[in-house]
């Protein structure tokens, strides 16, 4: 894909008698930001090409020289390759995001799954710069929300309870999700699809609250409570043999087996 977007976006802003720090106040960036565009060292993050074009009068079609859905793809690629690596090879995984930051800087898609292969308990204040990043330049609310999850882990590493705290209070309460309303009012292979993926979802959330529930019990000294907690987990795990997806949480079974032997050797 070649980098003509600069050159577009300099004849148009100067036929527009706008200069680089005009039109960089417009958008919310920093003049430094439209330089690199200009000079086609980088590519302007695919959320700001509607605003680009109204600011032009002009198409986005007209605003770039290439297919922004090709855009779009090639970032999803980026994104797919390094979320398969996220548990086997977390540093491979950020490679692969750090690559594709290099030719489209400061996506809001690429920055929050780097956070998925950052180590915030190692490193938690390179997770707290990227997740403030994000937060502060992002317009999606699932990602901020996402970000806020990963600043408050984070700051919870550092032993900073107060401003992990701080971070989550900014997550709204929500008793549903797209998905679920999704199968709740659509019929047909759209409402398959959704309760399926919901399904899921929600059987994850379960058992990780399963593990925070038996670790609050073992926190207490309360042994016995913590060993039923873990076996009702692995009879959750047990109840859905047979199903594909099910293979995705040996993992979670191999947990709770560990943990159940070691609190009944205390």
């Amino acid at each position: 894909m070649e980098l003509q977007i600069g050159n577009i976006i300099r004849e148009l802003r100067k036929a527009s008698g706008m200069t680089q720090e005009q039109l960089a106040e417009l958008i919310g960036i920093s003049f430094q930001a439209v330089s690199k565009w200009e000079n086609n060292i980088a590519l302007p993050d695919i959320s700001l090409v509607p605003t680009l074009a109204r600011i032009f009068g002009v198409t986005t079609d007209e605003l770039f020289a290439y297919n922004l859905t090709e855009m779009r793809e090639e970032i999803e690629r980026y994104v797919d390759e390094a979320a398969k690596l996220r548990e086997s090879n977390p540093k491979e995984g950020r490679r692969i995001l750090e690559e594709g930051l290099q030719k489209y800087p400061d996506n809001d898609v690429l920055l929050n799954n780097l956070l998925y292969v950052l180590d915030y308990s190692k490193n938690p204040d390179e997770t707290i710069r990227t997740a403030s990043r994000l937060i502060d330049k992002t317009t999606e609310s699932d990602i901020r929300y996402d970000a806020l999850r990963f600043l408050a882990y984070a700051y919870r590493a550092k032993g900073d309870t107060d401003s992990a705290v701080k971070a989550l209070e900014q997550i709204p309460e929500i008793y549903f999700s797209k998905l679920s309303e999704m199968a709740f009012t659509l019929s047909g292979k759209v409402k398959f699809t959704a309760a399926e993926k919901q399904k899921w979802l929600s059987f994850e959330t379960l058992l990780q609250m399963m593990q925070k529930v038996a670790e609050c019990y073992k926190d207490e000294g309360n042994s016995a409570d913590a060993d039923a907690e873990i076996e009702h987990a692995l009879a959750l795990i047990a109840a859905m043999d047979g199903e594909e997806k099910i293979r995705n949480f040996s993992n979670y079974a191999d947990f709770f087996e560990r943990e159940l032997q070691r609190i009944k050797g205390e």
